[in-house]
């Protein structure tokens, strides 16, 4: 049985998820990231082998493996075997009851089909229920989440249900507008096309002119 292979029976055996978006931290023992990093260098190494590349005698791919597997685990993919970010939230104590809007949040995310970048941006619109956290922590949560392969349909869905669960909101709205690499420099390659995403809850969803009104506040924001 591989290194890995210990960590996925474990999983296995707790009932727990780890599809490419999934958090598995909490599953996750001492050492078991080294034990991760270690595998995805050698298979990447084998990967770069099968492309019939000289590691050996190629001096700008030597270190590839290594500098591949470390950004995977450690900074691209980090929002899968990292713990969420501590949150401290505040009681509403002013009675808030008014929209503010958070944005524009950048995203650096990876495509879950070819594992290409996508980047773009994120804005988040909130009327306060009886908790609030600091603007800071938006950021951190969606980093946290969009360090991840997703789809970016998902990602929206999961950054919502993230917001939703730590501030108890009366009203949350999240857009993501993002480009896909995957569409960029394979496939297709169109340079200039943007997916939207659009997730409303609460009163977004029941109020149209607040809808309006957190469209209007954003419309003209790089």
């Amino acid at each position: 049985m591989s290194s890995t292979q210990a960590i996925r029976e474990r999983l296995r055996d707790a009932g727990a998820s780890f599809a490419a978006n999934d958090n598995i931290a909490e599953y996750l023992q001492p050492g078991d990231i080294e034990v991760i990093q270690a595998e995805v260098e050698q298979h990447v190494q084998a990967v770069l082998e099968a492309l019939v590349i000289d590691t050996s005698r190629d001096h700008n791919t030597k270190a590839t493996a290594k500098r591949i597997a470390r950004m995977y685990v450690r900074e691209v993919f980090a929002g899968r075997f990292e713990r969420g970010p501590e949150v401290a939230d505040f009681p509403n104590a002013s009675g808030l009851d008014e929209l503010y809007t958070l944005g524009p949040i950048t995203v650096r995310s990876t495509c879950s089909h070819h594992l290409a970048p996508m980047t773009g941006r994120i804005w988040v619109g909130v009327v306060p229920g009886e908790k609030v956290i600091g603007i800071s922590k938006f950021v951190r949560l969606a980093n946290w989440i969009m360090s991840r392969p997703h789809i970016q349909e998902e990602a929206a869905v999961m950054l919502a249900d993230e917001l939703e669960r730590r501030i108890l909101p009366k009203g949350l709205a999240v857009i993501v507008r993002a480009q896909h690499q995957c569409m960029v420099w394979r496939g297709v390659r169109e340079t200039d096309t943007i997916m939207i995403t659009s997730i409303m809850r609460g009163a977004f969803r029941d109020d149209r002119t607040l809808r309006s009104e957190f469209m209007a506040l954003i419309k003209d924001q790089p």
